[in-house]
């Protein structure tokens, strides 16, 4: 084979590794597989819009890894909230202990391990986000009884309609998508 042959052909060999290295990392393949994407994740901070004035926050750090693609039940993180309308209300923190998520919207659930209303400790309760962009939407399970305490007993991963208007210009909520594998 000649000199110019030899060259075109090695890079050839070349172009098609590099394409073919490219479509792996793009993939998340390789290496060891150390750069998949979580399965799903709902974070974030921001601010209910209540036309009463009450200030509400619901703050996000809930991940399922790659690895318990197929269990929503091992998610881990907490999540939290406070609202207060004059000069009274709450506060909570919850252990993650649930999140599905589809699209754009997220199901989180957990049970409270602080908080500073009387009885809510140990609460099982969960939120619902629909990730829209500057005009996020929440849900929580206790949204037809009032107040977490109230709510009784109920299961992972439930949560009511996201209801609820974020405040514009107060945060933003992010959905990763849980892509299951059915």
């Amino acid at each position: 084979m000649n000199r110019r042959k030899k060259t075109a052909v090695l890079g050839a060999t070349l172009l098609l590794t590099a394409a073919a290295a490219g479509s792996a990392a793009a993939s998340g393949a390789g290496a060891g597989d150390h750069h998949r994407r979580e399965a799903a994740a709902l974070t974030g901070t921001a601010k209910l819009y209540r036309s009463a004035g009450d200030d509400i926050t619901f703050s996000f750090d809930a991940h399922l890894a790659a690895k318990h693609n197929d269990n929503p039940l091992r998610a881990t993180g907490t999540f939290e909230w406070s609202h207060y309308a004059e000069g009274r209300g709450a506060w909570a923190k919850a252990k993650v202990n649930c999140l599905v998520t589809g699209g754009k919207v997220a199901v989180v659930s957990g049970v409270i391990t602080d908080s500073d209303l009387p009885g809510a400790k140990g609460k099982q309760v969960g939120v619902t986000v629909h990730d829209i962009g500057r005009h996020d939407r929440l849900g929580y399970s206790w949204a037809a009884t009032g107040t977490p305490v109230e709510t009784g007993s109920m299961p992972k991963c439930v949560s009511s309609a996201p209801y609820e208007k974020v405040k514009q210009g107060t945060g933003d909520y992010k959905v990763v998508p849980w892509q299951p594998k059915l």
